[in-house]
């Protein structure tokens, strides 16, 4: 006899010739839990936290999963089909997030103008909150103290760790993607001439030139869109492994200047250049940036504050009718001049700051989100409660408050504190 399963165990007791099989199943992980899931209220935000698919997934695990009504309707997820996946609507906002263990979102806590409220004083101690926070961009830092008083367990997906066991729940791996292919899409859409080369009854018109800084995976995906569109493609990337794969993609490659050992930290992210190495940085890409058509910045450091590489004075020098789109804004930008979530001629250059670009796919990115969300939610919880482990690297990289406490290193950093700060 083969016995194999992976969800149950068995005992077996051998009496008069016959075997008796008894199977028990395990407890579920996520059972009895309630989570819920707000309508999104930053402006122009379509995503949402969960789809009918997850909340099935969340209700067979023995969920109890509180959806606000409309919070799909965007993405084009209806009311009637999160009911029909099993879970309870609700009109009252406050109460969704008062029943809730766990709240589930897409954008940081933001003010609730209709009930004059900010979204982390809607939660009590004890609850835990998953979603995006960027905890170490200044603009947020009052708001992750607002959660730490609170008693808020407060998550962001920001800082899974890109590790292979962790990979179907790098949420900011799956929105890099759609950031990278939408946000080189609103650039051409800035551009006041032709993306690729036209030959024309009056003449030639020469393809415009993109620059791509950062080249991680949103970098990667823009370089291969303006390839798509028929652009002469350049990158930077002080990281010698992504300058390859940008070469490997048609890129002109630029050289930084920068020793790959001040640039390159653990797991290949990039690390914080001193201020010396990064103002040589800029004196260096500054000849190719003045030339080209279209800036893409993606330029990140995981958990920290982003690399300033484009300053205002650099602006000013750029070709009448570039563009710009700073995707590492809701770090705190790659362009000095970035308007946060805004989108403004400056300088004679339209610099786009739109923080929610992945939302502008909303069907495609909200399912990309809430297969990357469920994934990490089932990992953190064990008899029916999220648990931390402090030994994780998951849980080390994603924990930003607990206790009362900002614990995030790259938030306490930015906030000039040598240890877990007291709210």
């Amino acid at each position: 006899i083969f016995l194999g399963c992976s969800d149950s165990f068995f005992h077996t007791f051998v009496s008069d010739k016959t075997i008796t099989i008894t199977f028990k199943t395990k407890t579920n992980h996520l059972s009895s839990m309630i989570i819920s899931i707000p309508r999104e209220i930053m402006p122009g935000e379509s995503r949402v936290a969960a789809t009918p698919e997850t909340v099935k997934k969340f209700v067979a695990d023995g969920c109890e999963v509180l959806v606000e009504a409309g919070a799909g309707e965007p993405s084009y997820h209806h009311d009637k089909d999160y009911e029909a996946a099993g879970a309870k609507l609700m009109t009252d906002t406050q109460a969704l997030f008062d029943k809730a263990d766990v709240i589930l979102k897409v954008k940081e806590p933001l003010f609730n103008e209709q009930l004059q409220k900010n979204e982390a004083d809607m939660m009590h101690e004890g609850q835990v909150l998953i979603t995006f926070i960027h905890p170490a961009s200044p603009v947020n830092h009052e708001m992750v103290k607002k959660l730490a008083h609170n008693g808020v367990v407060a998550l962001t997906l920001d800082g899974v760790p890109r590790i292979s066991r962790a990979q179907n729940m790098d949420a900011l791996t799956s929105m890099s993607t759609c950031a990278g292919y939408k946000g080189m899409i609103m650039a051409a859409n800035d551009l006041p001439y032709f993306m690729p080369q036209m030959f024309t009854a009056v003449g030639q018109i020469v393809p415009a030139r993109v620059m791509v800084i950062g080249v991680g995976v949103a970098g990667l995906q823009a370089l291969a869109t303006a390839k798509r569109l028929g652009a002469i493609t350049y990158a930077a990337d002080i990281r010698p492994m992504a300058a390859e794969n940008a070469k490997s993609l048609g890129a002109q490659v630029v050289d930084t200047g920068v020793d790959p050992k001040l640039a390159v930290g653990e797991g290949g992210y990039a690390m914080r250049l001193p201020d010396d190495v990064l103002a040589a940085e800029r004196e260096k890409l500054y000849p190719t940036i003045k030339e080209m058509d279209i800036v893409f910045c993606s330029a990140l450091i995981p958990g920290k504050v982003a690399p300033t590489i484009i300053t205002e004075e650099m602006v000013k020098g750029m070709k009448k009718g570039a563009a710009i789109v700073d995707i590492s804004i809701d770090q705190g930008g790659n362009c000095e001049c970035t308007p946060p979530g805004k989108h403004e001629r400056i300088h004679d250059v339209m610099i786009n700051g739109i923080k929610n670009i992945p939302g502008l796919l909303a069907n495609s990115s909200t399912w990309m989100f809430s297969q990357n969300i469920y994934n990490l939610t089932k990992y953190l919880t064990h008899d029916g409660k999220i648990v931390l482990d402090p030994q994780d690297e998951i849980c080390k990289g994603i924990t930003v408050t607990k206790d009362r406490k900002i614990v995030h290193a790259g938030c306490l950093e930015a906030l000039g504190a040598d240890g877990p700060l007291e709210c």
